[in-house]
């Protein structure tokens, strides 16, 4: 009675108030008040059942009814001392369970690099959007996790980031975006600091895989390289490893996944996960999970693409099964549960009980499927590995401004700037670096677009502006960037006497001063023209509504059987 008690108690947030777990309790107690009551009647029922026996046999003597009332009081009194034990009982074993749970949670520094992200604005209600990465480690430091790794080569080795996904509810709190980043993903990852021995890692020389960044210091370099490359603030992340992925899938039963052909992931040399499914939808769980979860060999064209697909998938399932499966309202279904998520968890200090994630749950479950969208970051091949494009960006850009990726938001006015904190400083003394950012795979770079624009400048007065002659990596749209707020001013002066809209000024650690990148937008002439907006999510981002349950994973042929 007690243990059924305190798992409801503990799914539904466990007891974070004394004035809760009392009322919990109560709800024990009123159980045992049954109990304890319906055994008293037994007892009473079968004296009352004898007597009226007798009564039909013919004796109808009764005791004097004088003594009655104090056997009932005395019944009473010992009835109130046993509840009184069991309601302690309970409070006791449901304080005790909770911290249980609280303390299988590991938690982690949230960002252990350098630079930070501004908080989004609040909307007009006051309301922010809640930005979570979700990393899945590769790590063997574990008896279970070494088994179901595999790669004895690997075992104590530094742990990878092999599953990154950064999850985004909106402000007001009607949908849900999700944008993978494949492991190969070639980027810069920042200086980050080591809380526990202070070592620090310095930032990547070039461009390195973005699941390198979990070994630079924890999950918090994860989250400081996400944050350097997309400009979006996180405000928690969520790592889960080997083993967890397995007794997650275990609790809820199972989740339904689909191949277009039998599918068995390994090569001649033994590569591959080991899945082996028939053509179908089946419900995989356990080491199975993990499998469906790691294939490569045998999805598609056997890249780590085709896995962030077959985890969409994945994630789409087990999101409808939570919400349809109604065995999870079992105590005994939710006891587990709890206790394997928590066990499997390393989050940050924000996230770093069961109340925490409780309540976080419950946001995210208010979330329809249909206004979930699944993406992967748009990317080209650079050898054998990806780099981010254009559409990436539009991706982050949509993210950044809580545009919702199903194009079903209802459309928002622009927000008026906040006036900057210093004034723009006179024309003639206010410096402006201009550099070309205008190269697109198309057409290439076009030439001396950074002269050009520095002499317009000068020509209105900037007579300090200057033209940078290196070329940029490609800008889609044309910027101005600053490094701190005292030049916020100077950049949306520079912005105003060339036409360019507030929202394309950016404040940037990366630059030195006020910079202003002619994009592929401004190609040619004088007169700059700010392109439409568009908000519509990229096809390359290859998006997955969370409602879709016909998808199904494609099987590479030479991983069939039959």
């Amino acid at each position: 009675m007690t243990r059924s008690r305190v798992q409801g108690e503990d799914t539904n947030g466990g007891a974070t108030a004394a004035p809760e777990r009392e009322e919990a309790v109560r709800g024990d107690g009123d159980n045992g008040v049954n109990d304890i009551k319906g055994g008293i009647k037994g007892d009473t029922g079968s004296e009352t059942e004898s007597k009226t026996e007798a009564e039909a046999e013919g004796d109808t003597e009764r005791a004097p009814e004088g003594p009655r009332p104090r056997r009932r009081r005395r019944v009473l009194r010992w009835t109130a001392v046993v509840l009184a034990v069991v309601l302690a009982g309970t409070a006791g074993a449901g304080y005790l369970y909770y911290e249980h749970l609280n303390d299988n949670i590991k938690q982690d520094t949230l960002n252990l690099g350098d630079s930070k992200v501004a908080a989004p604005t609040p909307n007009a209600a006051g309301q922010t959007p809640l930005n979570i990465l979700v990393i899945g480690s590769d790590a063997r430091d574990s008896k279970e996790n070494q088994q179901l790794g595999g790669a004895r080569e690997t075992f104590g080795s530094t742990p990878l980031a092999d599953v990154q996904m950064l999850v985004h509810l909106s402000a007001d709190r009607s949908n849900m975006s999700v944008v993978s980043m494949p492991r190969d993903t070639l980027l810069e990852i920042p200086r980050c600091t080591d809380p526990e021995d202070g070592e620090v890692y310095p930032a990547s020389e070039g461009r390195v895989m973005a699941n390198q960044s979990l070994g630079h210091g924890g999950p918090g370099c994860a989250v400081a390289t996400w944050q350097e490359l997309t400009g979006i603030h996180i405000d928690h992340f969520v790592m889960v490893d080997f083993a967890g992925v397995v007794s997650m899938a275990d609790a809820v039963g199972g989740v339904p996944v689909c191949v277009d052909a039998n599918i068995h992931s390994r090569d001649a040399s033994g590569h591959g996960s080991g899945l082996k499914l028939a053509k179908g939808t089946h419900p995989v769980k356990g080491e199975q999970a993990l499998q469906w979860l790691r294939t490569r060999y045998g999805f598609e064209d056997g890249s780590d693409l085709a896995r962030a697909k077959a985890q969409h998938m994945y994630l789409n399932s087990m999101v409808r099964v939570l919400r349809e499966n109604a065995t999870l309202s079992s105590p005994n279904k939710l006891r587990r549960l709890a206790e394997e998520a928590t066990a499997a968890l390393t989050v940050d200090p924000g996230l770093d009980s069961v109340k925490k994630l409780y309540d976080l749950s419950d946001e995210l479950r208010e979330v329809k499927p249909e206004r979930i969208t699944m993406t992967t970051m748009p990317n080209r091949y650079v050898g054998a590995r990806v780099e981010p494009t254009e559409d990436a960006e539009q991706l982050f850009r949509l993210v950044r401004e809580d545009i919702a990726l199903d194009g079903r938001d209802k459309k928002k006015p622009d927000a008026e700037p906040q006036p900057p904190a210093d004034p723009a400083a006179p024309d003639a003394e206010l410096a402006v670096q201009v550099r070309n950012g205008t190269h697109t795979d198309e057409s290439g770079t076009a030439p001396g677009r950074a002269s050009t624009i520095a002499g317009l400048l000068v020509e209105r007065g900037f007579t300090k502006a200057v033209a940078d002659p290196s070329v940029l990596p490609s800008e889609k749209r044309t910027v101005i960037r600053y490094p701190s707020a005292d030049l916020e001013g100077d950049a949306r002066r520079v912005a105003k006497a060339l036409g360019i809209p507030a929202s394309s000024v950016k404040r940037s650690t990366d630059v030195s001063g006020v910079t202003l990148v002619v994009g592929a937008d401004w190609r040619e002439g004088t007169a700059y023209k700010a392109p439409g907006s568009d908000d519509r999510t990229p096809e390359s981002a290859e998006a997955l509504n969370g409602a879709d349950d016909s998808a199904c994973m494609h099987v590479n042929p030479g991983f069939t059987w039959s």
